[in-house]
């Protein structure tokens, strides 16, 4: 996954770039569908903080229940979220989590 931010490592680019500071649905869903591809769930949860970043980490935290430091620790490539909080801050950017075939 190409990481504008700097937080992914070398293994871990791919195609796709985050398209900041744009945190529309439209604009993130290529970008975390990349990242769940590549079937590392640290990537996921850097691409979600990632996303959560642009969007504003208090704003999310805000509407998640963690506190912003707790999330920002959670949405690292070395954090280790929850689904519950994975679900919560997808809903939060306007986006659903589902699964096909």
């Amino acid at each position: 996954m190409k990481d504008p931010i700097g937080t992914l490592g070398p293994t871990q680019q791919a195609a796709v770039s985050f398209p900041r500071p744009a945190c529309n649905p439209p604009a993130v869903s290529p970008y975390l569908d990349a990242a769940l591809e590549e079937d590392d769930p640290a990537l996921l949860a850097a691409a979600l903080g990632d996303v959560a970043r642009a969007k504003g980490m208090t704003a999310i935290a805000r509407e998640t229940g963690p506190g912003r430091e707790s999330l920002h620790e959670a949405l690292s490539s070395g954090g280790n979220p929850e689904l519950a909080t994975v679900q919560k801050v997808v809903r939060s950017l306007g986006l659903k989590l589902h699964v096909t075939p």
